[in-house]
């Protein structure tokens, strides 16, 4: 899908959304910051790793991280399958549909690395990989990172400072919009000498902009020469990391190859990880297609969200003959947001008494044990199932304190922990369930008319459920029955990933099925999540349209948080504050991550507290070729 321009949407810097915030709230806002100030920590010497909060758990001279397997053998393929297709393997631009496997997330830094690389078993800590050291100035004015002699792109030319000059320029000019928006909080990069980089910054408030800048994928500047960065590139690039592209069949297949002359392979951040000799992702049509490949082991392992396939898509042979097992992965992070945005923009959902009577009209329970085998838990708030959830917590000082200048903007329940998310019978027809629901919206002005929901002047209560997927549907199908008790018309419109994506990003919708991913350590996000900035930015995640200049105090003060209490109590605030906003209809989430893979595929014991990660994983010695066939 080709993109809409750039210029269609302006993102916003992080520090001048803190700007923007501040002079909304006005001083009474900025007395608060001595509720979360300490003293500037004193200068430290360069060093090899750092943490947004606190230090680093791992000692400088660690051998490797606690989810490797430094004696995981090396060799053989590991297949991976995905839904869709791909036209580009440019990852950093919106145009092009992108192969997945290339950069970053729980299938590694596999052709792209960054100048440090993220410990998956801490909230937001960094150690280095292509820079040896990092240094932030006491004033947090300059960032500066020192560069390993060894650092090679997979062509052999070493990675220079012009290479991360020219990846930040790029990048913050030409890349994704978040990282557009990251970016400007820099006031500008220069060379030091041949190995070190420095950034300026143009404030100190963002606490996470040096750790974002230790994330940038490195580009090679001579890759991109003469070459139009946002265009779509089907030739294989040049990169830093432990695989090259060998193989390209758009749409159909990318095959990645370890270079066998890897220069990062000796450090503890690579030490027992990136073990397969080949990773392939193979692309196909539907999810019934990709599981038909699974079961006759095309595909190596299969990471399953559905309950009702978890359940009774995998009493395949294989699985009773202990070839292939299946296993849950247990998290201790935040589980994030599912739910069904309610777009605000449109004035049906401008009351926040119908937005929680749409909420309460989601059977929860008839929809778990009818549709989804009673596997889901129930979705309660942003942050479930960690210390930054504020679900049944009293708020604290830093909240009431941060909160004093919005009277009203949380309500009594929300503040003091006893709001309770509403529980049905499971009938799918709870009259208390539907008697509440129907009062909210009689207070806001509608009336039943016969069978249908009607507002004074006669208006029918009718929306649309934009989704993309068939298991979308099926959850809006089961909304849609209780929705209709009460006379509102719920219309179902499905659409392919295209069209999704161009509605979606320019909130043309009324309501629609989004995941807001969960972190441990929340920060720039989630100025492009819930911001009032956000709210008229097309393409960021703020769907339901989330305009509060308490929202915007609570963003601000996690991110200008110093300590891991400050940004806890901050976070709680804003948890509260969205739960009270009824602007997306909770859902559910998985008690952990489930997947099947053929036993073949092994992977440590230990699995960071994020989820599996594919670099750890590798292929037994004296494996198949393919799961299922010699």
């Amino acid at each position: 899908m080709q993109a809409r321009s750039h210029g269609a949407a302006h993102p916003i810097a992080p520090s001048e959304a803190i700007r923007r915030v501040r002079s909304r709230v006005g001083a009474a806002v900025l007395a608060l910051a001595a509720l979360f100030a300490v003293p500037a920590a004193v200068a430290a010497a360069p060093r090899p790793a750092i943490a947004v909060h606190g230090e680093a758990a791992l000692p400088p001279d660690f051998d490797h991280f606690p989810y490797a397997d430094p004696a995981a053998p090396k060799g053989g393929r590991i297949t991976v399958g995905v839904v869709g297709s791909f036209d580009s393997l440019n990852p950093f631009v919106f145009k092009g549909n992108a192969a997945t496997g290339l950069r970053f997330g729980a299938e590694g830094s596999n052709v792209w690395e960054s100048l440090m690389e993220r410990s998956l078993d801490e909230p937001f800590t960094l150690y280095g990989l292509l820079a040896e050291t990092i240094d932030v100035s006491d004033d947090r004015a300059t960032v500066t990172f020192r560069l390993r002699p060894e650092a090679r792109f997979s062509d052999r030319t070493p990675v220079t400072p012009d290479d991360v000059i020219f990846s930040f320029r790029t990048l913050s000019e030409k890349g994704l919009p978040y990282m557009r928006a990251n970016y400007r909080d820099v006031d500008e990069v220069e060379a030091v000498d041949a190995r070190t980089v420095r950034f300026r910054l143009k404030s100190g408030d963002n606490r996470e902009l040096p750790l974002i800048l230790g994330l940038m994928p490195i580009l090679p500047a001579h890759d991109w020469k003469d070459r139009e960065f946002e265009a779509t590139r089907l030739d294989p690039p040049i990169g830093s990391g432990p695989y090259r592209v060998t193989t390209v069949e758009p749409g159909a297949r990318v095959v990645l190859g370890r270079d066998p002359d890897y220069w990062a392979k000796d450090l503890p951040v690579r030490r027992g990880l990136y073990n397969a000799d080949e990773l392939r992702w193979e692309y196909f049509r539907d999810r019934n297609a990709l599981l038909e490949a699974f079961k006759k082991g095309i595909v190596d392992l299969l990471p399953e969200s559905d309950p009702g396939r978890w359940s009774t898509a995998y009493d395949f042979p294989a699985v009773a003959e202990g070839r292939v097992v299946k296993e849950t992965f247990p998290l201790d992070v935040p589980r994030g947001m599912t739910g069904f945005a309610l777009n605000m923009r449109r004035p049906l959902f401008a009351d926040v008494r119908v937005r929680e009577a749409l909420m309460r009209l989601f059977d929860f329970e008839w929809a778990n044990r009818n549709l989804d085998w009673g596997l889901y838990e129930r979705q309660v708030g942003y942050f479930d199932g960690s210390e930054l959830s504020a679900y049944g917590r009293p708020a604290d000082e830093r909240e009431r304190a941060l909160l004093a200048p919005f009277p009203g903007a949380v309500p009594s329940a929300f503040l003091d922990g006893s709001w309770k998310m509403p529980k049905t019978d499971g009938s799918g027809r709870d009259r208390h369930a539907l008697r509440a629901a129907f009062d909210l919206l009689r207070a806001a002005g509608w009336r039943l008319d016969g069978e249908r929901l009607v507002s004074a002047d006669c208006t029918p209560f009718a929306f649309e459920i934009l989704t993309q997927t068939r298991e979308q549907e099926r959850l809006a199908m089961g909304w849609q029955r209780t929705l209709a008790a009460l006379g509102i018309e719920a219309r179902l419109r499905t659409v392919d990933s295209a069209q999704y994506e161009l509605r979606r990003k320019t909130f043309d919708f009324d309501a629609t099925m989004w995941i807001w991913p969960g972190t441990a350590s929340p920060g720039n996000e989630q100025i492009h999540r819930w911001s009032s900035a956000a709210a008229d930015e097309e393409g960021s995640f703020n769907l339901p349209g989330v305009k509060s200049p308490a929202v915007d105090a609570a963003i601000a003060a996690l991110i200008a948080a110093r300590t891991r209490p400050e940004l806890v109590s901050a976070t709680r605030l804003l948890d509260r504050l969205l739960m009270a906003e009824f602007g997306v209809v909770p859902l559910f989430h998985l008690p952990g991550q489930w997947v099947a893979h053929w036993t073949r595929i092994e992977h440590p014991r230990n699995t960071p507290g994020s989820g599996w990660t594919l670099p750890a994983w590798w292929v037994r010695a004296g494996g198949t070729e393919e799961g299922g066939k010699p």
